[in-house]
């Protein structure tokens, strides 16, 4: 005989883990189930982004992302003070270099209003007074922008689950979902187990997930991999805030900063190349299945050619080393080639639409009892819990 659960929960990282601490919260006794395909928690985005816990400058006034990020921030410095999870508000410069940069510069300072982030202008003399080893003709100021351990968050929200009763499964993939009536049946691992409501926070495998539960995603999932360095110890003190590029209003990608992490080390990264292999992480790693689906999707090719000096620039830069480092040299000119070690990949999901536009804000798709989050790339991190009480929101 199958177990029964309420609600099964699709993915082990930050926003799985959230929506199964927000449900536990509201709904004392419910029989909550967390099936994670891969060995532990927050393996893929969760734990591989920049850990920064970002303010919501950037996002269009309005949209999910405006509010949630903004919403997010103080909440997640709230989780982490209560339990003792490092967080530090360092605060982000993001620095233009030239004519063009400052004039989007001006754009943010007004995006910042509209979102009501403080943001603070500085001239050549302030950004060097703030950080000497940056150079830049003006920059913002976020004071609120913060870092934080991801990893550590999610492992804390997973514990409140299993506190309350909740299973939290790992090698466990769900592989079908049919419809029994009022309820579903779905297949977690090698177990047959049934359930009333299904919500899927699957990420790289997130349009695929939602096929399996009958919901048409209406977009493809492209992965976009950044490729990070790091520092050398004796550098590490080389900036105090994140120190970020203005970025290109008309890609989703924030470009390559440097971030001190919460482990005291500093990153480079991540630029932003097309993978072919969704959930691998090697420079020259292929998925046969992913390959075809991005390669033949007509998506990607309209997406290309809109956009194809950024193609090449980011290209260039991950197959050519010195091409990289000249994005970092423009602000930071005292780095090295020999400075920039190897740290790690992550792979971005990121929403398409077939006539080839990004998929700018969150987007969650429902039917009937089923639920899957279709698009949720940075600052979802951020956002978690507020993702997941809307979320919850929209199932009760």
């Amino acid at each position: 005989m199958s177990t029964t659960y309420d609600y099964l929960i699709i993915g082990a990282g930050i926003l799985g883990a959230a929506l199964g601490a927000e449900i536990t919260r509201r709904k004392p006794g419910a029989r909550i189930l967390i099936a994670e395909k891969e060995a532990t928690h927050a393996f893929h985005q969760t734990g591989r982004n920049s850990g920064v816990v970002h303010s919501g400058v950037y996002y269009t006034p309005g949209s999910l992302k405006a509010r949630f990020c903004r919403e997010g921030l103080e909440e997640t410095r709230a989780f982490c003070q209560t339990h003792g999870i490092g967080y530090d508000a360092r605060g982000k410069l993001i620095v233009a270099t030239n004519a063009l940069e400052e004039s989007r510069l001006g754009n943010l300072e007004t995006r910042a209003v509209e979102n009501g982030v403080i943001a603070e202008r500085h001239d050549r003399q302030s950004v060097a007074r703030l950080e000497p080893n940056i150079n830049g003709v003006a920059a913002l100021h976020i004071p609120s922008t913060a870092i934080v351990d991801y990893k550590g968050v999610t492992g804390q929200l997973l514990r409140a689950v299993e506190a309350a009763g909740g299973e939290i499964r790992f090698n466990a993939e769900v592989s079908a979902v049919e419809a029994v009536g009022d309820h579903y049946r779905a297949t977690v691992g090698a177990e047959v187990i049934e359930a009333g409501r299904i919500i899927a926070c699957s990420g790289l495998a997130s349009d695929r997930v939602a096929r399996m539960l009958g919901i048409d995603p209406g977009v493809r999932i492209l992965p976009f991999r950044g490729e990070y360095f790091v520092l050398p110890r004796a550098l590490d003190s080389i900036v105090h805030r994140m120190i970020y590029p203005v970025p290109d209003p008309n890609l989703p990608f924030l470009g390559v900063h440097l971030t001190p992490m919460i482990d005291g080390t500093t990153t480079v990264g991540p630029n932003a190349v097309l993978s072919l292999a969704r959930e691998k992480y090697g420079h020259l790693s292929v998925n046969l299945r992913d390959a075809r689906d991005a390669l033949f999707y007509p998506g990607l090719w309209r997406l290309l050619r809109k956009h194809p000096k950024a193609t090449l620039d980011e290209a260039w830069a991950s197959l050519y080393k010195p091409g990289y480092l000249k994005l970092v040299q423009k602000y930071a000119p005292s780095i090295r080639l020999s400075d920039l070690k190897v740290y790690r990949s992550a792979n971005r999901a990121q929403a398409v639409t077939p006539d080839g536009k990004l998929v700018d804000d969150f987007l969650i798709r429902s039917h009937g009892g089923l639920t899957a989050v279709l698009n949720a790339p940075s600052p979802a991190a951020t956002s978690a819990l507020p993702i997941a009480r809307y979320i919850a929101n929209q199932i009760d």
